[in-house]
């Protein structure tokens, strides 16, 4: 095992923070709906919202014997709700091509509607013990700091960061599992984007980033979102909340009066529409998918 994943895995043992997908007993199903909910969305909102989902839907059989809809409206405020369509998709699937059961095997996760990379490797690590490597943004800022002396990963490069975990990656299937956990903490604690706290990193006296005096990054840096206010994303999000408040088709005259400029309300509008997020048109008012 090499010393990085060594490190990493000890100070994960007695650091790791008590998260429900990481306590005994938390089911494929659980840890399938945790990663996606945790894309784009910080731990303490996902946490009480992950509870109510798998008190409401506990397998995958149970959330496709429901509608689209009420996966939507029960991820309220999560944001991205196309992450709500994707997991019911994915539920529907499991409960069809296996017999309700999440698939272990990287392959067979790949192949659910909605799931990519990450979210397979996940659940096959997390879930089953799969030895595969994890990568998240948390997990390539730690090995762009510690193994290439950069201060940022730059933009996601999935075989290459996949390759550059791997062969880290410690051979026994536990030990693996427990530094794909560990190297994803370590990023989002301790080795963080904009404040590192290095001194109480495992991996100071590793980390070829601090071996070379912290140099400025001067390469091609990941795309940056754009704020949240006056955005498209807000406009969206007030469509949504009123479909998801409604039992009824929301007219199209309520719909224009939640935001004043027309053309930026009609591109949110027909984005949710394409998205399948919403279904209807102005003559017979807008509703969340059936």
């Amino acid at each position: 095992m090499s010393d990085i994943a060594r490190s990493v895995g000890l100070w994960f043992e007695e650091h790791a923070r008590d998260l429900p997908w990481r306590r005994a007993g938390f089911t494929p199903w659980g840890t399938l709906v945790s990663e996606i909910m945790l894309q784009q969305t910080p731990v303490a909102r996902v946490i009480p919202r992950l509870e109510q989902w798998l008190a409401r839907w506990p397998s995958p059989d149970a959330l496709a014997a429901d509608s689209p809809a009420e996966a939507v409206r029960a991820w309220d405020r999560l944001g991205y709700p196309r992450r709500a369509l994707r997991l019911h998709a994915a539920a529907v699937a499991i409960s069809e091509r296996h017999g309700g059961e999440v698939p272990r095997d990287v392959d067979a996760l790949l192949a659910l509607p909605g799931i990519g990379e990450y979210t397979a490797r996940a659940v096959a690590a997390f879930a089953f013990g799969v030895r595969t490597p994890v990568v998240d943004v948390n997990t390539r800022r730690v090995l762009a700091r510690a193994v290439a002396g950069q201060g940022e990963a730059g933009p996601a490069r999935t075989r290459a960061d996949l390759a550059a975990m791997e062969a880290l990656l410690p051979s026994d299937p536990a030990e693996a599992q427990r530094f794909n956990a560990g190297a994803m903490e370590l990023g989002q604690t301790v080795c963080t984007a904009s404040t590192p706290r290095c001194a109480s990193c495992p991996l100071a006296r590793l980390c070829a980033w601090r071996a070379a005096g912290y140099p400025e990054y001067d390469g091609p840096t990941a795309p940056r979102q754009a704020r949240f206010a006056g955005s498209d994303r807000q406009v969206r999000g007030l469509i949504m909340r009123e479909l998801r408040q409604s039992d009824t088709p929301v007219p199209a005259e309520v719909v224009e009066s939640l935001w004043p400029v027309a053309a930026q309300r009609e591109r949110a509008l027909a984005s949710l529409l394409a998205d399948g997020l919403a279904l209807g048109d102005p003559s017979t008012g807008y509703t969340l998918p059936d």
